[in-house]
């Protein structure tokens, strides 16, 4: 069985491949309910995988829940590696990539300006995931929280024809996308405090 995060999406895929194995929905909506049984079903002898839409499971995707249960009960988990948008963005930015942050999609209400707050002394590079319809949104924040000349990159569908990567301080990229009808799937990579990187590699010189 091949579990999808929507099986009208994968079912294209798969047909594409000649590939008949069954699907399964398998999503945020009802994930806490079937883990168990599906970790079961392999220990029973069934052998199931997991994809995702656009990504890589677990990461912004389902999965954790799944793979953290299969682990508990002792199944085998085999990953393999896949498409993660982050990475070619953290990597088109141009930022500091040795060590960075990833924090996916910012709550959307209830403690969003808490976490940007405490990102405010966040050194290291910072990856974000967000909605077109809230982009503009999210660089009206950056410039309030991090401030106007910050750098940030913003890449849009990554590896696909419309592809788009800007690069540009917080006001500049909010002026160049609000200034447009945003589409697409976003990454959004901000650079780190400036003096918080540079005092913490002064302090591991000094170790």
């Amino acid at each position: 069985m091949i579990l999808a995060e929507d099986t009208r999406t994968s079912f294209h895929l798969l047909r594409h491949y000649g590939i008949e194995t069954r699907l399964a929905s398998h999503h945020k909506f009802n994930e806490h309910k079937t883990v168990e049984r599906i970790a079961d079903q392999i220990l029973g002898g069934d052998s199931i995988a997991l994809i995702s839409d656009a990504g890589t499971p677990s990461i912004s995707d389902p999965g954790f829940l799944l793979v953290r249960t299969c682990i508990e009960k002792g199944v085998e988990i085999e990953c393999l590696p896949g498409a993660t948008a982050f990475v070619p963005a953290l990597v088109n930015s141009g930022f500091p990539s040795d060590r960075f942050c990833f924090e996916g999609f910012l709550p959307q209400k209830k403690g969003r300006e808490k976490k940007l707050t405490e990102l405010g002394a966040e050194g290291r590079t910072m990856i974000f995931y967000e909605s077109p319809f809230r982009l503009v949104k999210l660089l009206e924040q950056f410039v309030a929280h991090f401030g106007a000349g910050r750098l940030v990159a913003v890449s849009r569908e990554l590896s696909k024809i419309y592809e788009e990567n800007y690069r540009g301080t917080c006001s500049d990229a909010l002026a160049h996308f609000s200034s447009k009808q945003v589409k697409g799937e976003i990454v959004v990579v901000l650079e780190g405090k400036p003096n918080a990187r540079k005092a913490e590699k002064d302090e591991e010189e000094e170790q």
